[in-house]
């Protein structure tokens, strides 16, 4: 789909490489700079005690670095800095993610590059805006944009998501900044600056929870998987083969039919769980009911009957059972570099 572009990446880590990696995708050719001084992007070296610590590449810089052109070259030498300026005088997008100053003294600012390559979409990720000269790691945003404060349980504390998700978002975001810029320089035969920050995308990603506390100023804290707004929606049942599931049952006609499959149905029209917001207030009531009769299926049992009725609910799987799936087993994408799983996976068709 993208044969005709090139894209150059001065990005290291995961957000700006995430964005090269879907271009490369979709069959742009995508050169990726390094900086020989530092060996490199930093993940190339953050292996886990299991891998090979002679191999050059780590599973992390694997998952982001697919598909693309790696060459090693010192910007800010003149010889490296020569280099790049005539891969870019050709290209149609620059991905940075420069700390505050860093474009203005590598002489690779918007107002720079444009003026040899006026149609060049210069697409830049920062931390926390362009400035601020924080250092920004995406557990710290998760910090600083209320994620952690609302993830784990009373228990445990606050908690980060096992991945790096504001990173993710924020490469979605400049993914969708990209593509509307070129959709804009189909018309204007201009280029762009398209800016994304972690700090904004995690604000804008905080979805009903943002919504929760501005309209009725609730501050969200950690409850384990449960939903604030719905239950029973993210409580978690042992089953005969001890197997876990999760039920997220969102409306009165799942509940219902939950209590139907489960043969509890003198719960319908119980007043403590006859409507959503009784069952808020009286989850931990009912999770005890529930989860004494859940005991009594088989997980892969329950599950099949529960997805008859339009329950929703699944497995708590680990990652191992989850690539043992055909459905995720198609999703992989190999090469020389290692394996990780594709970040384009919708579909367009012909109609």
């Amino acid at each position: 789909m993208f044969q005709h572009l090139k894209v150059i990446e001065l990005a290291s880590v995961l957000a700006g490489p995430a964005v090269g990696m879907f271009f490369a995708e979709l069959g742009a050719k995508v050169i990726k700079v390094e900086n020989p001084k530092t060996k490199g992007d930093v993940t190339r070296h953050w292996k886990l005690n299991t891998e090979n610590p002679n191999n050059p590449y780590s599973a992390y810089y694997a998952s982001v670095n697919y598909n693309k052109e790696i060459i090693f070259e010192d910007i800010s030498s003149p010889e490296g800095y020569n280099k790049i300026i005539e891969l870019i005088k050709d290209s149609d997008i620059l991905i940075v993610n420069f700390k505050p100053g860093d474009a203005e003294k590598f002489k690779l600012t918007t107002k720079d590059l444009h003026l040899i390559n006026p149609q060049l979409i210069y697409a830049s990720i920062t931390g926390f805006g362009a400035n601020d000269c924080r250092t920004a790691f995406d557990v710290v945003l998760q910090a600083e944009t209320g994620y952690m404060s609302m993830n784990g349980t009373p228990e445990s504390g606050p908690i980060k998501m096992p991945v790096a998700l504001i990173d993710i978002l924020a490469a979605h975001q400049l993914k969708e900044g990209i593509l509307i810029a070129l959709l804009q320089r189909e018309k204007k035969k201009k280029g762009a600056l398209v800016e994304v920050s972690l700090y904004d995308t995690a604000i804008a990603s905080l979805a009903n929870q943002a919504s929760n506390w501005l309209t009725a100023g609730h501050i969200a804290k950690p409850v384990g998987s449960l939903h604030p707004n719905i239950a029973p929606y993210g409580e978690t049942f042992k089953t005969a083969d001890e197997k876990l599931i999760i039920l997220a049952v969102g409306n009165d006609k799942q509940f219902n039919e939950l209590c139907s499959v489960l043969k509890l149905n003198e719960l319908i029209n119980d007043e403590r769980f006859l409507i959503n917001a009784s069952r808020v207030k009286n989850r931990h009531v009912l999770k005890t009911i529930l989860e004494k009769q859940i005991l009594n299926y088989n997980s892969h049992e329950l599950i099949l009957k529960l997805n008859q009725h339009q329950i929703p609910a699944g497995i708590i799987k680990d990652i191992k059972e989850v690539f043992e799936e055909d459905r995720s087993k198609e999703l992989i994408l190999n090469d020389s570099i290692g394996s990780r799983v594709k970040t384009a996976i919708f579909k367009i068709s012909e109609i």
